[in-house]
């Protein structure tokens, strides 16, 4: 093979390799779980509710969802634990004080709307944020855990009072409300995916020890006496279906008229035919009508 002008295909011609998996870009990924609504998809704005799970919703996106499930495609997967409005708590969150950059080259929609008012960490989801379920203030999680941990002991490992359960005991007070708060009540805001799990777990077994709800229960007064009787005299006391005397009149001239034709049908029969049909009485079978079925036999 040669000097013709044609080429000899190698390896990488022939054999061609299996491309690599397109990975999304964890950047955009974790700008779109911190600065847009998880059902929507448009950036965050206030009122925003989060769940259970911890995902951040615009509060108008979730009212939709309520009224129509359809408004969203995928908004059984992204939302269908949440059942009402009571199953989201309203964020109070603060805004970031920095001012927007001048420079065009940089995109505002990469500037964090809110910040954690105690330590002024901005809500990029670089640093780990929580809400207390209590309240709704919203913190990052270092922050939270310096004020909780200078707090006086008097809060924390003070015994219950006489007649308080120690089961209901409030552990600590919201640095921004002063709401009574315990850890159970501290939920973590875009957890990882592990963690999400074991939200939902949790988040199941309580419904699952929710108490069914109760039925409103008849007052045993309010039954009539005609209750008590029995369905069969109910049934034997109720008039029949009145019929209208016009309608009734003419189906009798129909059925008379009817037995009359059958009558005058029966009388133009000749003997041999009778002798056939018979007349309805016992008689001894031919071999015409032997096995057969008739009308008149």
């Amino acid at each position: 093979m040669g000097n013709d002008g044609g080429s000899i295909p190698d390896r990488r011609d022939l054999v061609r390799n299996k491309p690599k998996a397109e990975q999304a870009d964890k950047a955009n990924q974790t700008k779109a779980r911190w600065l847009f609504c998880a059902l929507s998809k448009r950036k965050l704005q206030e009122p925003v509710v989060s769940c259970a799970l911890g995902k951040l919703y615009n509060k108008d996106a979730i009212i939709e969802y309520l009224l129509d499930k359809m408004a969203y495609g995928d908004g059984e997967k992204i939302c269908g634990h949440i059942r009402s409005l009571k199953d989201v708590k309203t964020l109070t969150l603060a805004p970031n004080p920095a001012s927007a950059s001048t420079d065009p080259s940089v995109d505002s929609s990469d500037r964090p709307q809110f910040v954690c008012p105690l330590t002024l960490k901005e809500m990029n989801g670089v640093q780990p944020f929580v809400y207390i379920s209590t309240c709704g203030c919203v913190f990052s999680q270092a922050g939270l855990k310096t004020v909780t941990a200078s707090g006086s002991p008097k809060e924390k490992d003070s015994p219950p009072a006489e007649g308080e359960d120690k089961d209901n005991l409030p552990l600590s007070l919201c640095p921004q409300c002063a709401k009574k708060y315990s850890d159970d009540d501290i939920i973590q805001l875009n957890p990882s995916p592990e963690e999400e799990l074991t939200l939902r777990f949790a988040l199941e077994r309580k419904r699952l020890l929710e108490p069914p709800k109760k039925k409103s229960k008849k007052r045993k007064n309010d039954t009539s006496p005609d209750e008590s009787e029995p369905p069969t005299k109910k049934a034997a006391s109720l008039p029949g279906p009145s019929l209208n005397p016009a309608i009734a009149g003419a189906s009798r001239a129909v059925v008379n008229e009817l037995a009359k034709e059958e009558a005058k049908r029966k009388a133009n029969m000749s003997a041999a035919v009778k002798s056939l049909y018979g007349d309805g009485s016992k008689r001894k079978e031919t071999f015409m009508t032997m096995g057969t079925f008739t009308r008149y036999a």
